[in-house]
């Protein structure tokens, strides 16, 4: 399988006061193309900056990040912007929808910035919207659908310029147990379609619905294992 994501060594500081602490001390990760990953870790466990990193929000202060063949490491802030818009799908918890656009123009948002047709955009927002089961609710606005729906309008964002990458932080943090499983259930099924999938969780039960199982702890990576349900 092709080596996605390949991080040597990152480490990422942060002085708070007269204290410096070491977010990330040395983290080394390899995630395959087709891969569904967890990264679990309690908070303040350093998983939100390796998120970041993963994410292209911010850069180490050491060590190498190839993403998708690009060395990421030390990007600048444009460059880096471009990556996240072709490379990442991001899932919030939050959501993230503008409230007076429908979900159609939700989705589209994203694709016009990197210059796709109007006639275009809408074809692959529509597709988006179809893989996660609301084309019927296109043309909704976000105060119009539930939770789970908005979370799928989110998903189908960050789905339609089929980026190599779907990271999703912590996507049920907001929902109910039903419509959380919902979510995860749908996020499998994108998997099982050759998405590769990276979940960001401090929920340990969340985190064996993936394949695989990253735990992070005090900056450090304490436990890599295939999950076996």
């Amino acid at each position: 399988m092709k080596s996605l994501v390949e991080i040597t060594n990152m480490i990422k500081t942060y002085v708070m006061g007269s204290n410096v602490v070491r977010a990330l001390d040395g983290i080394d990760i390899s995630i395959n193309s087709g891969e569904f990953v967890s990264i679990v870790g309690p908070s303040g466990s350093g998983k939100s900056t390796l998120m970041n990193m993963i994410g292209c929000l911010d850069v180490p202060d050491s060590g190498l990040y190839m993403l998708d063949g690009v060395d990421v490491s030390a990007l600048k802030d444009k460059n880096l912007a471009g990556i996240r818009s072709e490379k990442i799908g991001f899932v919030f918890q939050g959501f993230n929808l503008l409230q007076k656009f429908t979900a159609l123009e939700n989705v589209e948002l994203p694709l016009i910035y990197r210059g796709f047709t109007h006639r275009k955009r809408k074809q692959m927002a529509i597709e988006a919207l179809d893989r996660v089961g609301l084309a019927d609710r296109m043309h909704h606005k976000p105060t119009e659908l539930s939770g789970g729906q908005q979370q799928r309008v989110a998903v189908a964002r960050a789905l339609a310029g089929d980026p190599p990458v779907l990271l999703a932080d912590e996507p049920t943090g907001n929902l109910d147990t039903h419509t959380g499983a919902e979510i995860l259930d749908m996020l499998d099924t994108i998997h099982s379609q050759g998405n590769t999938i990276i979940l960001i969780t401090h929920d340990n039960m969340l985190a064996h619905q993936a394949k695989r199982k990253i735990e992070i702890r005090d900056g450090i990576i304490t436990n890599d294992e295939e999950v076996r349900k």
